[in-house]
């Protein structure tokens, strides 16, 4: 065994559903300045008794029960999340207790909306590296705890949810080789700071970002995967908006691929949106077994972090 796969995906979003007409209520905007300008309709919001580790714990609990397995066969838990109210225990150490894995490494990984590729590509090196057997990657936010309700610039972005996958040891390499980075003297483009915590971002120089620097990157990911852009058969970027996904789809040249738009029904949900998006593509059949899925995460600290997998 000299590579890893993902064996299995799963999703969980609250049931409460905020429209763009409830928002219309709440801050100075509509239905059509929201679609216009970000694409989204609606968007999933955890209510005061679900917090993050509950959100992660149900995309696993799914994520374990599509892939025949039992807690009892995680030795690695990741947790991909910027919305962790605690410093300790940590949302890794939380899920695995709610879920009952045994003894695991349990891990955090605060990179915002790049989070749950960083942590696949974690998963993937810690299990070919033999430290790890199988590993739970869960990216999971809670993005209207940090949200201020009253900014109509980002109250209309958000919303909560979770994804998770199990990487296991394969005789073929099923996670492609990482492309990873960062430009931290723009870190303040994206911010979650302060006390309580909000969220504020640059609006325009993370588009600018996204849609000029980025698709060269994305590209040499497909490369260290050995691939074109146009061997792709789907593209799942980070969730941020409609008007930084299509252009940076289009650039990335994956012409016969399948773009992930469920910003749209979900709007941002940080660092799970990969993964949520990823599982929903598996559950609607819109993507087969084997297929060369290209995941881009990209966002706060100015951090990306993308590779080809395989569609389990």
């Amino acid at each position: 065994m000299n590579g890893s796969r993902i064996a299995a995906v799963g999703h969980y979003q609250p049931a409460k559903v905020l429209t763009n007409e409830d928002l219309a209520g709440l801050v100075d905007t509509s239905d059509e300045w929201i679609r216009s300008r970000v694409g989204i309709r609606t968007r999933h919001i955890a209510g005061p008794d679900e917090p993050v580790d509950e959100l992660a714990a149900h995309a696993a609990a799914k994520a374990l029960a599509a892939a025949g397995l039992t807690p009892g066969d995680i030795d690695l838990v990741l947790v991909a999340t910027s919305t962790a109210v605690d410093r300790s225990p940590n949302m890794a150490a939380r899920v695995a207790a709610r879920l009952g894995v045994p003894s695991p490494a349990a891990m955090d990984v605060n990179v915002v909306c790049a989070g749950f590729t960083h942590a696949l590509a974690t998963a993937d090196h810690a299990v070919r590296a033999g430290a790890a057997t199988r590993a739970l990657v869960i990216g999971a936010d809670k993005m209207s705890d940090v949200t201020d309700w009253s900014d109509r610039t980002t109250c209309v972005l958000v919303g909560d949810g979770a994804g998770a996958a199990v990487v296991e040891a394969s005789g073929e390499q099923g996670i492609g080789p990482v492309l990873w980075g960062s430009v931290p003297e723009m870190g303040h483009a994206v911010r979650i700071e302060g006390t309580p915590a909000r969220f504020a971002q640059e609006g325009q120089s993370v588009y600018r970002w996204a849609t000029t620097q980025l698709p060269p990157i994305a590209r040499k990911a497909c490369e260290r995967a050995g691939l074109a852009p146009e061997d792709l058969a789907a593209v799942v970027l980070h969730q941020a908006n409609l008007r930084i996904i299509e252009p940076l789809a289009v650039k990335i040249g994956a012409v016969n691929a399948i773009v992930a738009r469920d910003v749209t029904d979900s709007g941002n949900t940080s660092a799970a949106s990969i993964p949520l998006a990823l599982s929903k593509l598996v559950e609607r059949g819109e993507i087969s077994t084997g297929d060369p899925v290209l995941l881009f995460g990209f966002g706060g600290n100015l951090s990306y972090a993308g590779q080809v997998v395989r569609c389990p």
